[in-house]
């Protein structure tokens, strides 16, 4: 069983390297608090849920840049005072699977869970900016013209998974695990944590028992199998042990 989780390698853009060694750079995994960084503008690149939190967080101390590739529509935290996953889990949207259309819609868009830009503009002063395009030296550009000199830069982009222990060919073509609900083609191989395994919940701490029941499930149907092959290969010999060999 590969239970590894799908935030493995932490994920940075090459464009990072142009920068100069005095502009302080951290992944998002690495960031703890704002005392940590050095005065001065910060540049948080990232339009998901991670690059809008630790956006607003430092906000109260720095001077922050938000820079967002790609738009994700928003969703508020709580709905008519329940959190959103109460609500996405008595709809059973998180339990939706992913061949299905409404899963297929859900996996391709993104949401931001109790964050946006215009809240992020209005209530902790934060520019929001366009893709980051360029670095060189202590500046980097943005798709919307905008340049900023940063003191530091974190880099909210994501994680890479990383599947190199596995020696097993159950990868297809794009590198990604072939699987069907974690279940591979290789016997006693399977996988738990992966993003949309079958689910949204799949990689979500709340859900994943879901996705392990099925596994178990399916790791209990062979058992009867291999008892019967086991004892069938194994040969009817009478005891050899005398009745005093036997005695207490």
């Amino acid at each position: 069983m590969i239970a590894t989780g799908p935030f493995q390698v932490p994920r940075v853009p090459a464009l990072a390297e142009r920068l100069s060694p005095s502009v302080v750079q951290l992944h998002s995994s690495e960031y703890r608090v704002p005392d940590a960084l050095p005065p001065g503008p910060v540049v948080v690149v990232g339009g998901g849920n991670t690059g809008y939190q630790v956006a607003a967080e430092l906000s109260a101390a720095h001077e922050v840049h938000l820079s967002v590739g790609s738009r994700q529509a928003p969703v508020p935290q709580r709905i008519l005072g329940r959190d959103v996953f109460r609500w996405l889990e008595a709809l059973r949207l998180m339990h939706t699977p992913v061949d299905s259309r409404i899963g297929r819609r859900m996996k391709d868009g993104d949401t931001l869970i109790g964050s946006g830009p215009r809240k992020l503009r209005r209530r902790h002063g934060v520019a929001v900016h366009g893709r980051t395009t360029g670095a060189s030296g202590t500046e980097l550009s943005f798709a919307d013209g905008a340049r900023v000199t940063p003191s530091a830069v974190i880099w909210a982009t994501g994680f890479a998974m990383d599947h190199s222990l596995v020696k097993v060919p159950v990868f297809d073509g794009d590198g990604a695990v072939a699987h069907e609900r974690g279940v591979t083609a290789a016997p006693g191989l399977y996988f738990l944590g992966l993003p949309w395994q079958y689910t949204r919940g799949s990689a979500l701490l709340g859900f994943v028992k879901d996705d392990a029941r099925y596994i178990a499930d399916r790791i209990a149907a062979l058992q009867p199998a291999t008892r019967s092959a086991a004892s069938a290969s194994t040969p009817n010999t009478p005891s050899t042990r005398t009745a005093q060999e036997r005695r207490p």
